[in-house]
């Protein structure tokens, strides 16, 4: 049977939008810069300030390098008081061998370490007179007048300096180290830079960034056979202090933003979806033993996945590096929706024991850093594993904790803001900087069962929503000329004077105030400046909305963007804008109907 088909043209108009400009409609408000110290890339270490005697357990610390029949780990230690700058630096080595006629032209062809500062911080593609290097060369007798030598930047070269500074070293192994190829565990060098030595009159103020990197040279046999140099940071080039680490005076804390507090996210493995990944690297809780008892050549590629337990271990001693252990965790945050703010986060884990028994295993300060790359339960170890970005949290754990253990918590809120606000999830190292033998403290990992689960390692972040963040909005977003336009205007207050400057574009004019909510005092029209202006003092999370009527005055096809800016009194503040089509071309599209 044929089938009648019926087509019908219906004429249907439909508009034709001009291009939107970037950052308008869809994007958020448009936030100024508020100062927050979130470093997000590159290689810190904030330093502690001591009153008096630098505790070295109390130390920061970071660490570099990697473990091989040739390779070297390096830790580095850095603390200061009034007086001077001391840095800490050990060696993983297996060769020891020093210089026994040294020369100031040849202490780094040795086991050495350099430090090296800028006192104008990391930048610049060369060194000047602030930048400082000192070099100190391993040797196993007390006198070392001949092993160090100071020198500071001219014309983008290191020129030898009378900068005073002194240097200590101390080895460990089975033989002294008399320059042979009998097996040895490694050897310590402390640099300590009196601040006087760089012409100031005390330490740098709180929050100070000077440029800083540590290198660590090689040698294993008599011929001086090449071996690449360690670094901390690993980007090093020894004359662009651009490329250095960041060596910040004090512990960077934590102001959030103001906002009106929302809720509490938890965030632990297997729990609403959640996955936690951790690991730890190194020696764990039995030094490597599957590494022994000639660690190096094996001893950085071990791994330990699976395991119910992390244990965190360093200590004072070079000798016990096999002993030596690292924690490293993953948190997403994907559980904190966008837009919101981080008032605060904490991270807790259960310890459950520590190395050592009687009187001789002491509390730790176990430090929390931030690190940078991904990486996998199954492959990390201490060869692979991340070097840290920053030191940003600490706190003690005692010895003995009572069963099944005892919470242990950090407040990582700076650290979960900076993740959030690159939009990454939020990695993290923990390890220390202990003097004292038996100083490994063990914590329960995500493995832990469903019955234990409250142990499995926890982050907590409290958010709240921003306030003083404008929102600006245009009804209807297009018309014709003389059509009306409604602007909307919304934000929360801080609890402190706010300004807000609505500038109108040209070919919109102002028509009247329709409605306004906030503390006392209207929004004023100023002709003369084609803006609307408004100051107040609304409370913390106190709505604030302004609603007024305008007109379109242009006979053309344009856009109208109207910018409005919202200002605190310290400063900053945000800006939002909206965008209305005038007289917007108009297409006649047909309109296919089918019947059957």
């Amino acid at each position: 049977m044929l089938r009648r088909t019926i087509v019908t043209l219906v004429l249907a108009s439909a508009l034709l939008v001009l291009r939107e400009p970037a950052g308008t409609a869809g994007d958020p408000p448009t936030s100024f810069p508020v100062a927050q110290d979130i470093p997000l890339s590159g290689r810190r270490i904030n330093a502690p300030y001591f009153s008096s005697e630098i505790r070295f357990s109390e130390t920061a610390v970071a660490w570099f390098g990697q473990v091989t029949s040739t390779a070297n780990a390096g830790d580095v230690r850095v603390g200061y008081n009034d007086d001077h700058l001391y840095v800490h630096c050990g060696a993983f080595d297996r060769w020891l061998w020093y210089d026994t006629t040294p020369s100031v032209a040849d202490l780094t062809d040795w086991d050495a370490f350099t430090l090296y500062l800028d006192l104008d911080g990391n930048a610049g593609a060369a060194i000047d007179a602030s930048s400082y290097r000192f070099d100190g060369q391993l040797v196993w007798w007390e006198e070392r007048a001949n092993y160090q030598v100071a020198y500071r930047g001219t014309g983008g070269s290191w020129v030898t300096a009378s900068t005073p500074f002194t240097t200590t070293s101390g080895w460990r192994g089975y033989d002294s180290p008399n320059n042979n190829s009998e097996n040895d565990r490694g050897w310590a060098l402390t640099f300590t830079v009196p601040f006087a030595s760089l012409g100031l009159s005390g330490p740098p103020a709180e929050g100070a960034v000077w440029g800083m990197a540590v290198v660590l040279h090689d040698r294993d046999d008599a011929a001086g056979t090449a071996i690449p140099d360690q670094s901390w940071p690993e980007t090093t080039a020894v004359t662009q202090p651009a490329t250095w680490g960041q060596l910040r005076f004090g512990i960077p804390s934590y102001e959030a933003p103001p906002a009106v507090a929302g809720g509490t996210v938890m965030v632990r493995d297997r729990v609403n979806g959640a996955t936690v990944i951790d690991a730890d690297v190194g020696g764990s809780s039995v030094c490597g033993g599957s590494a022994g008892p000639d660690y190096f050549p094996t001893w950085g590629s071990l791994n330990y996945a699976g395991q119910a337990f992390l244990n965190v271990q360093n200590l004072g001693d070079i000798g016990d590096w096999p002993c030596f252990s690292r924690i490293y965790l993953t948190f997403p945050l994907d559980a904190l929706l966008a837009g919101k703010v981080v008032i605060s986060a904490t991270l807790t884990m259960y310890q459950f024991g520590n190395a050592g028994a009687g009187e001789e295993p002491q509390p730790s300060l176990i430090q929390v850093f931030t690190v940078d790359q991904d990486w996998n339960e199954g492959t990390i170890t201490w060869n692979n594993s991340p070097m840290a970005v920053e030191n940003v949290s600490s706190t003690w754990a005692d010895v003995f904790p009572a069963l099944p253990g005892e919470p242990r918590e950090w407040d990582l809120s700076r650290a979960v803001a900076g993740a959030y606000a690159a939009g990454t999830p939020l990695r993290l190292a923990l390890y220390e900087s202990d003097w004292a033998y038996h100083s490994g403290k063990y914590f329960r990992s995500s493995e832990m069962n469903e019955y234990e689960a409250y142990m499995r390692p926890t982050l907590r972040v409290a958010w709240g929503d921003p306030v003083a963040a404008l929102e600006k909005t245009a009804s209807p977003s297009s018309g014709e000329q003389g059509d009306p336009i409604t602007y909307t205007l919304r934000f929360l207050g801080t609890g402190t004077t706010l300004s807000l400057t609505d500038t109108l574009p040209s070919g919109v004019s102002f028509t009247d105030l329709l409605s306004y909510n906030g503390p006392a005092g209207d929004p004023v029209y100023d002709a003369g400046q084609h803006r609307l202006t408004w100051s107040g003092a609304p409370g913390l999370g106190q709505e604030v909305t302004i609603r007024y009527a305008a007109s379109i005055d242009v006979g053309t096809t344009q856009e109208l963007v109207n910018v409005a800016q919202l200002t605190e009194a310290g400063g900053s503040g945000s800006t939002d804008q909206a965008v209305v089509i005038a007289n917007p071309r108009r297409v006649h599209l047909p309109v296919i109907i089918k019947q059957y």
